[in-house]
């Protein structure tokens, strides 16, 4: 590749790299785009994301709505997705092909549910843009060169380009946030986001596999919560209500080293006022029957007997014994029962970190750099973040729609 050059060079081969050529090229389809893979598979994320599945996109439009799914960026994304957001992207693969089906939690997948019915659209797409794909060739470095352009380091030799759009996600290992810091932005140390609770309270031994539609989490002395369906698992604590805390909550738990507790309300839909007159109930209604055999409130069974050993309420205590301080105890259980987390675990279906390229420094009209002419981000390279349910691959989308665009006016001189 030396003495190589392009128009545009396009660091990263993931969705919102490739989707931003597309849109460069459509615009200027005398431009030369060439777009870097380290890798030796384009478009890698895509084919394995949502279990080979690919949830593309949200059924939520309204930009206001779709902000709060995004635990870092949501307020800068409101007016791009005014611009391109989730109508836009089903219309774009409608017209390549791709039918998109939601699901009634709001989540939109390709009608074949495969992957590699969106990767062979973007990928056809590309081609046929004219696009010119290099795997197995990652960026190094960049600088400013003199004429105002770039000079790159690439795996095959120096390349120069007129244009720069770094897309190479927010795995580990980055090179396109090197670059950026390089060229003199601001990028914000990645850290885990959307994973797991570990913990190994004895509470929680038996209790592997129970599923909660509604329970509440919250990090112990402190102002975060989040609520929807629980998971208990071999491991710790899962599930929505997890992944929501853990994603809000990412830069405060990593510095925390994971060790933290957490309060879990088990029944949120129920007042603690409620819960005391339910157990006053099962004392006047149910006087002989052994407290640890009886809810008195709708939880698995065994929930409910693993907090009452937990209580240490004498073996046989029946409801008419049951005295005011062992009553308050298990109130306080179901609505605050206390786990200590002792770390944590990526989540298997998706692998999301807090970090990047500091929004203040980007112009959210474009993507384009506010330090540097000719510089633009796409994707999770930025430090935007979205929780699951296609919201990280949205961003992608819309990110790379507007830097690609951005990038074509920049080329023309318009």
């Amino acid at each position: 590749m030396t003495g190589a050059s392009a128009d545009l060079v396009v660091a990263g081969a993931g969705p919102a790299g490739v989707f931003a050529a597309i849109r460069c090229r459509e615009l200027a389809p005398a431009a030369r785009v060439i777009v870097l893979e380290r890798g030796r598979e384009p478009l890698r994320k895509v084919l394995i994301s949502g279990g080979g599945r690919c949830n593309v996109t949200n059924v939520r439009t309204d930009p206001r709505e779709l902000a709060q799914f995004y635990p870092r960026g949501g307020r800068e994304l409101m007016g791009p997705f005014t611009r391109f957001g989730p109508a836009e992207t089903v219309a774009w693969f409608a017209r390549r092909g791709v039918e998109l089906r939601a699901q009634p939690d709001g989540r939109y997948f390709p009608v074949t549910d495969s992957s590699r019915t969106v990767v062979d659209a973007l990928l056809r797409a590309a081609r046929e843009a004219g696009v010119e794909l290099r795997p197995g060739c990652g960026l190094r470095s960049a600088a400013r060169a003199a004429d105002g352009g770039f000079a790159l380091e690439t795996d095959a030799g120096p390349l120069r380009a007129r244009a720069l759009l770094l897309a190479t996600g927010g795995g580990s290992g980055n090179a396109g946030w090197t670059a950026a810091a390089d060229l003199g932005h601001t990028v914000a140390p990645p850290v885990p986001s959307l994973f797991t609770f570990r913990c190994r309270d004895p509470r929680l031994r038996d209790l592997a596999g129970i599923a909660f539609t509604d329970a509440e989490v919250r990090l112990a002395g402190a102002k975060p919560r989040r609520r929807g369906p629980l998971l208990v698992t071999h491991d710790g604590l899962s599930g929505p209500a997890v992944l929501l805390l853990s994603a809000w909550s990412a830069r405060e738990l990593h510095a925390l080293d994971y060790r933290f507790d957490v309060l879990v309300d088990w029944i949120p839909a129920v007042t603690e006022a409620a819960v005391g007159e339910a157990l006053a109930a099962a004392r006047r209604d149910h006087p002989r029957r052994q407290v640890r055999t009886l809810a008195p409130v709708v939880l698995p069974q065994r929930l409910w007997e693993s907090l009452v050993d937990g209580a240490a309420l004498p073996d046989g205590r029946i409801w008419a014994e049951l005295t005011r301080d062992e009553a308050a105890t298990l109130v306080d259980d179901l609505k605050r029962t206390h786990f200590s987390i002792d770390g944590q675990s990526p989540f298997k279906e998706e692998f999301v970190t807090c970090g990047g390229v500091a929004l203040r420094e980007v112009d959210p009209r474009t993507f384009a750099s506010r330090l540097v002419p000719g510089l633009y981000f796409a994707g999770e390279l930025l430090d935007v973040d979205g929780v699951t349910g296609g919201f990280n691959f949205q961003g992608c989308w819309t990110t790379g729609w507007l830097a690609g665009s951005a990038a074509a006016s920049y080329l023309s001189g318009d």
